[in-house]
């Protein structure tokens, strides 16, 4: 007799070896009655199982969260890379992502150690801290803060001054040069205020009592601006922690795993860092884990809606 057609080889090879677990028919007289040789029946049972769906689920995921771990510099951990899975549709909780990039030797960035501070009091007088480290805003352009940080690079140090709108995360102005001073502090607050479209009367900019930040050029620039300075104290990095973690992060997940050969190397990688990563891609938690801009428009598109449909008095 031939061998019948096998329509689902697997379901075949389950009843032949069913009769034999469960009846004690031998595989020789269930292949002949079946129509199959024992051969066939053989080479079917040793062939290695298809993956289950959970197994292919699995392989996916681990595919796509390797995939936003190198998208985003290899810097990310466990819950900016559930936020992005959530977004592409995935429903996984962010203990299986730590654990799936426990096994797959995925780790976010480590903590910077504690950089030297740049801060030299000034001697005119200084500001007061209107902030009392409650580092929130309401709404863009009510609080800003900003701070320096200085890069190595192959022709000597580099400084970044910048100006952060607390509302978003969003870096609003940067400057950089081989001298911290108060022209590199003014160039960055008059990137962020060009970058508001210059409309920033009554911001407060918070930041250290350094002498930058204390010359009479600068508060010169804050006046024309409408910009209110407020201060915290010297020595003390937790009254201007907001723009002290923004330092921390640059260092962590960009400048310490580049070498710039020089200054204007610095400057154009930092800048596009900025540009197309930092404000526009990269998830934060003070931004509903969303990129800055994006946060921004959508808020934005809310206020307006609701405001269109608010009935006329």
């Amino acid at each position: 007799m031939g061998e019948v057609a096998v329509a689902d080889p697997a379901e075949l090879v389950g009843v032949i070896s069913d009769q034999r677990t469960e009846y004690g028919i031998p595989h020789t007289v269930t292949c002949r009655a079946l129509g199959v040789s024992q051969a066939w029946f053989y080479k079917w049972r040793r062939r290695p199982a298809a993956p289950t769906n959970r197994e292919v689920r699995r392989a996916r995921l681990e595919e796509r969260i390797t995939y936003f771990f190198h998208r985003s510099g290899d810097t990310y951990g466990s819950p900016r890379i559930t936020l992005d899975l959530w977004a592409e549709g995935w429903h996984v909780s962010v203990n299986t992502v730590a654990e799936i990039m426990a096994a797959l030797g995925l780790q976010g960035r480590k903590p910077l150690r504690r950089r030297r501070s740049l801060t030299r009091q000034g001697k005119r007088r200084a500001a007061p801290d209107l902030v009392r480290r409650i580092f929130d805003a309401v709404a863009p352009n009510v609080l800003w803060v900003g701070d320096m940080t200085e890069i190595e690079t192959g022709e000597g140090k580099l400084y970044l001054a910048t100006v952060i709108d607390l509302f978003s995360r969003r870096l609003l102005g940067y400057a950089m040069g081989a001298r911290h001073d108060a022209a590199l502090v003014a160039a960055s607050l008059q990137m962020a205020a060009a970058t508001r479209g210059g409309a920033v009367d009554g911001v407060i900019f918070h930041g250290d009592r350094g002498s930058e930040y204390t010359s009479e050029a600068y508060n010169n620039l804050c006046d024309r601006l409408g910009v209110v300075q407020s201060m915290g104290r010297v020595g003390s990095a937790l009254d201007n922690a907001a723009a002290e973690s923004f330092n921390s992060l640059i260092k962590v997940e960009y400048i310490h795993r580049h070498h710039f050969a020089t200054r204007a190397e610095a400057r154009l990688k930092i800048a596009t860092w900025i540009t197309d990563f930092y404000n526009t891609r990269r998830r934060h938690s003070a931004a509903s884990g969303l990129p800055p801009t994006e946060f921004e428009r959508i808020i934005s598109e809310a206020r307006a809606s609701r405001l269109h449909e608010r009935p006329a008095a």
